[in-house]
């Protein structure tokens, strides 16, 4: 209680902080007064707020009023309920989400320490350590101090991360006090294992089908933190949780890191948490080259085998020389907060070498980056804590590969790459964080270009670049003549033929042949011929122009709509509306196009590429059909996966954005569970393909993936990185002999 109440005014310093650099933030009038009035209403309430919290949480404590249920836990109640109301439960219940996600295990460590000190089956439902309660408690008090929904909303992300990062160490450092005074030393997993409704249903989930076992699996596993039935806020809570599983797996990451910063912040005198650099000590620094020369000379006197047939013998020997290293360089340095670093690092990489689903040969390569990443660990000790750091993106994604590493398929190229880029840090030890940014995104650039270039991946991925090249190019063209024709008098009937047909004609004739081809300039010659022919022709000598014209306008016509493969029928339709708008121009009584304004319109045309912009295409329509249609062969072994559905939130959108090829998922699509590989992502994003080992591909838009991601139709296999595993399990074994930290 004492904790929480000391960071409570910290919290509202932050809010203020933030409210303040947002103000001063160039914006127009508008904004900008916005953002003063908020702040201005943020100062006159917030000291009242403090005060509105700090009493809720004594209250909280008090037996009288313990079991008294506040306006926002009362949801179970059949009554009419604002729209305020239900708006700030939303708000306590995501940053009780947010808090029950960042430090879930101390939590559930710290609720059976209670349970077990107090003799309860449960924690109450009004219990202080509950994080809906604590969350509860400050929106129902934000409000009742006159402060609106839209001031928190400006300050949320703050008021998230500051809460979240405080009540992990105040879970973990009351359960430190507890411990010490012979609470449950040691935790019992069995009261973690409820038998819930879904629980007592796990016999009957082998009888069900792939999608309501994967949800019955999922219902089952989420019984780690229980809630009442009636409790509204744990539901929104677990909904939520279901709805964004990528921001809980970064959640969860960050509590990792979190809980590692923590622990070498209080078991580690001299641990500098901060980013400045900092050098190692001569001692260590003498060892670490020492062992560098030694390693150097044994593989240049050949002492490691290359061979396959040794590739199990020499992790064995590698986790052999990790253990001796590290005993090694611990001896050599008598700086606290160095042991600790040898330690942790040693026991991540151990982790990574125990992981028998990367290949072995591949397994020998990470071991060699155990001493480049010591160097940088101990130099910056934001290694620790930041999710950033360019050494922890170059394992996780060389990780994220090898777990689906395929020997017969993919070993000369990628084992290869992968020797390379160790090798290349191997040669720069000095150089520290920035040899490890070049060799991360030298590795993400050849992951763009490897697996788009394997076997009938190639093949889709090139038909792909040439359909996506076409859609927008369709899109660029029809905005281009909508601006052309903006001020011109048209008929609706030709206006949306040239939207609809032509100007995806123009763009399919410029992908094959090319902007300025023959071909191309005919048909874009013929929209101007045709705007002209539909407009009103009062004179006779018009006309006859246009009667003579009309039959090879017609066949220019036709050849287009052939090109979108338009059957003979489709394209007699078409060309009957366009002879009745032609009919109409020649009765029509209104002034005529100037035919300067043609010949402007038909320049214009010739040389429209000068005027796309790539800004305007960012999204386009897909379908199978356009495959086949575009580049005449069978696409059965591409399925589209097109815009649709549900509309996904801007942050799945990023999230789509994020994805990086070469991960696996496990994709849900009509009802079947597949394997897949992102294989490849188009420069803007749009298109994904991603691809299964037998060789079928699934071509996907972005807001279709997005909506996946967020429906959980496609998870990541692996949900944690590599090195946030191996983290985790660091942080395990250290648990169970903090001593050896220091040892």
């Amino acid at each position: 209680m004492e904790r929480v109440a000391f960071v409570v005014p910290l919290l509202a310093k932050l809010i203020g902080d933030t409210l303040s650099a947002r103000a001063e933030k160039p914006a127009n009038a508008r904004e900008m007064q916005d953002l003063q009035d908020a702040l201005r209403l943020y100062h006159e309430n917030s000291a009242a707020w403090i005060q509105g919290v700090l009493a809720a949480l004594r209250d909280t404590l008090s037996p009288v009023d313990k079991e008294v249920a506040s306006k926002l836990q009362d949801v179970g109640k059949l009554e009419l309920i604002g729209n305020d109301t239900v708006e700030y439960r939303i708000l306590a219940s995501r940053l009780a989400l947010r808090l029950l996600d960042f430090a879930s295990w101390e939590l559930n460590d710290l609720r059976l320490r209670v349970q077990s000190l107090e003799g309860l089956p449960q924690l109450s439902r009004q219990d202080i350590f509950r994080p809906e309660i604590l969350a509860q408690h400050l929106v129902e008090q934000w409000t009742r101090n006159g402060l609106p929904q839209s001031v928190w909303l400006l300050g949320q992300d703050t008021i998230h991360q500051s809460m979240a990062a405080w009540m992990l160490e105040i879970y973990h450092a009351t359960n430190a006090f507890l411990i010490e005074r012979g609470v449950m030393a040691e935790i019992d997993l069995r009261p973690l294992l409820r038998r819930t409704p879904s629980a007592l249903s796990t016999g009957r989930t082998a009888s069900l089908p792939g999608r309501e076992k994967n949800q019955a699996k999922k219902s089952s596993s989420t019984a780690g933190y229980e809630g009442s039935p009636g409790d509204a806020i744990q539901n929104e809570t677990r909904m939520q949780s279901v709805a964004i599983p990528l921001a809980r797996v970064r959640a969860r990451a960050q509590g990792v890191l979190a809980h590692l910063k923590e622990l070498l912040s209080n078991r580690v005198q001299d641990f500098n948490s901060g980013q400045s650099l900092q050098r190692s000590s001569p001692q260590l620094e003498l060892a670490m080259n020492r062992l560098q020369e030694q390693a150097e000379e044994a593989r240049a006197s050949g002492a490691e085998q290359s061979n396959f047939e040794y590739v199990q013998t020499q992790v064995d020997q590698a986790l052999q020389a990790l253990r001796q290293r590290t005993r090694l360089l611990k001896n050599a340095t008598s700086s606290s907060a160095e042991k600790a670093t040898i330690e942790i690092v040693a026991l991540m990489f151990l982790s990574i070498l125990a992981e028998d689903r990367i290949a072995p040969q591949v397994r020998i390569w990470f071991a060699r980056l155990q001493m480049p990443v010591l160097r940088v660990a101990i130099a910056e000790p934001e290694f620790f804590s930041s999710l950033e750091h360019p050494a922890r993106q170059l394992i996780d994604r060389m990780g994220s590969c090898a777990l689906g590493f395929d020997v017969t398929v993919e070993g000369n190229v990628l084992e290869a790459e992968i020797r390379r880029v160790v090798q290349v840090i191997e040669q720069y030890p000095e150089t520290g964080r920035r040899v490890f940014q070049l060799v991360y995104e030298e590795f993400d650039r050849f992951l763009s270009r490897f697996y788009a270039e394997q076997g009938s991946v190639a093949r889709a991925v090139s038909l792909v670049q040439q359909l996506e090249q076409k859609e927008i190019m369709t899109v660029q063209y029809t905005i281009e003549l909508r601006t052309i024709l903006n001020d011109i008098p048209i008929r609706d009937a030709i206006r949306e033929f040239l939207f609809k047909i032509w100007a995806e004609v123009l763009a399919m004739t410029a992908m094959k042949n090319g902007p300025q081809h023959p071909q191309t300039l005919l048909f874009k010659q013929a929209a101007a011929d045709l705007v002209w022919a539909a407009s009103a022709k009062p004179n006779r000598s018009d006309r006859t122009r246009v009667i003579a014209a009309l039959p090879g306008q017609m066949r220019l016509l036709r050849q287009g709509m052939a090109l979108l493969g338009l059957g003979r029928a489709d394209q007699d339709v078409q060309l009957k509306i366009i002879n009745a708008a032609v009919a109409e121009a020649f009765i029509s009584r209104t002034d005529a196009i100037p035919f300067e304004k043609i010949e402007a319109m038909a320049n214009r045309l010739a040389h429209l590429e000068n005027y796309l912009s790539d800004e305007k295409a960012s999204d386009f329509s897909l379908d199978a059909d356009s495959l086949v249609t575009m580049i005449g062969i069978d696409s059965a072994n591409i399925e589209v996966i097109a815009n649709g559905g549900n509309q996904p939130t801007q942050a799945m959108l990023t999230c789509a954005r994020q994805l990086q090829p070469g991960s696996w998922h496990n994709l849900d699509h009509n009802g079947k569970t597949s394997h897949v590989q992102l294989a490849w992502c188009s420069e803007r994003k749009q298109l994904h393909l991603f691809a299964t080992p037998d060789g079928h591909s699934f071509l996907i838009q972005l807001r279709r993936l997005a909506a996946y991601l967020q429906a959980g139709l496609l998870v990541p296999t692996e949900e944690e990185a590599l090195t946030i595993r191996a983290t985790r399990d660091a942080l395990a074994k250290l648990g169970a002999n903090p001593e050896r930290l220091l040892g």
